[in-house]
């Protein structure tokens, strides 16, 4: 068993005593293990904390709630740090009732520093301390118990190293004048984690293929997505245990009019059809009664134009460039279907609601890019060292 600084946490009285010392902290580090395979809400098992200088495990079933710790993570106070938090945060905000704020998530900060997009932990902690880390349960499932010392000493590395990395961090950032920059990433997480309890009528635009219904169809999608989100949570499964993405798909297109027409639908089990088929054909119905106006709106299918293909290229090559002399990865600033549709757009290209197009973006290759549509910049290859470079036309 793992000898302190780490410590596991497995009754109320020992939380407590810890909670005590998080209080008095400035900042502190988290990270979570939880089932979610089967589930249609993960299952927090494990929540890892580094505090000072000692590392815990607490196990969460063990205690039964979380509570305690809501308004610790809510104190604007202590800082929460994270590496590539969002999942962890969205837990701990169900398992408390408050968001933890503020927080730094180092997987973020790292691509603001030129370590590329979406490093692991295990990466960052070679780079900045040069301990190798040994990612042996990975896949380990944390609701077994007891859980055995290797588990354990797995757990307690997902945080030890977290303060180091943040401090690393932190320096790089204040010597490259990127402060502004991830706090501006930081702050539109948190505006992204506050609207993922969307009402479940929205659901459906995350459906691969949505936008090619008709308007009308594209409305039975949406009360099927919505009575689908519904029963996988009132029975704890995820989505697709109850009816898979492309049978929904095609319950809108073809809409059944009678349970047994359902039973024709391919895909769709015999015994859904018999316990569920009611309330399917009545989510159908429902949406057949959405009146035109309410329809969602469904853009025509865009045609890629040559011209349009040779602009985008450009783009890439403009971004790509800029990126490279700020020593950050391209597809931080922009992806390829932001370039397409600032190139499509044509007039009102302010108007985009694209992250290339405000704040710390705009300011590094956003407003290079406007520049590069409205022919305001030429674009040329410099013959000696091969490399793109953009000049401001006379």
């Amino acid at each position: 068993m793992p000898t302190p600084p780490g410590l596991y946490i497995r009754d109320r009285d020992s939380f407590a005593i810890l909670c005590d010392q998080l209080r008095r902290a400035d900042r502190i580090g988290l990270d979570t293990e939880f089932i979610g395979e089967d589930r249609f809400t993960p299952k927090l098992e494990l929540l890892q904390i580094v505090v000072g200088g000692t590392c815990a495990v607490v196990d969460v079933p063990a205690l039964g709630t979380l509570d305690s710790l809501g308004e610790i993570l809510a104190d604007p106070k202590i800082e929460k740090v994270f590496h590539a938090g969002r999942q962890d945060l969205e837990l701990l905000a169900a398992s408390t009732g408050r968001m933890p704020t503020p927080f730094f998530d180092t997987q973020v900060a790292a691509a603001m520093v030129g370590y590329g997009v979406q490093v692991a932990y295990s990466q960052l902690v070679q780079k900045v301390t040069g301990q190798k880390l040994e990612k042996a349960h990975t896949f380990t499932n944390w609701s077994q118990r007891p859980l055995t010392p290797e588990q354990l000493a797995y757990a307690y590395e997902d945080v030890e190293f977290l303060f180091a990395i943040h401090d690393h961090l932190l320096k790089r950032l204040q010597s490259l004048g990127r402060m502004e920059w991830v706090q501006e990433e930081f702050s539109r997480l948190q505006t992204t984690l506050g609207t993922t309890a969307r009402d479940p009528r929205e659901r459906y635009q995350r459906i691969r293929g949505w936008d090619n219904l008709r308007p009308k169809n594209a409305a039975i999608l949406r009360e099927l997505a919505a009575w689908r989100d519904e029963e996988a949570q009132r029975r704890n499964v995820p989505r697709g245990r109850v009816i898979r993405d492309e049978v929904l798909i095609e319950l809108a297109r073809r809409p059944p009019q009678t349970v047994e027409a359902m039973k024709g639908v391919r895909g769709l089990h015999g015994g859904e059809v018999e316990k569920r088929g009611e309330a399917i054909l009545a989510a159908i119905q429902q949406g057949l009664a959405v009146p035109p106006s309410e329809w969602p709106e469904v853009a025509p299918p865009k045609r890629h134009e040559q011209e349009s293909a040779g602009q985008v290229d450009l783009l890439q090559a403009v971004l790509k460039a800029r990126a490279t002399e700020e020593h950050i990865a391209p597809t931080l600033l922009a992806t390829s279907s932001d370039l397409q549709e600032m190139v499509e757009a044509k007039h009102d290209r302010e108007k985009l609601d694209l992250p290339i197009l405000f704040g710390w973006r705009r300011k590094l290759a956003g407003e290079l890019l406007l520049q590069v549509l409205e022919g305001k910049v030429s674009v040329s290859i410099d013959h000696k060292s091969g490399k793109l470079t953009v000049a401001h036309r006379a």
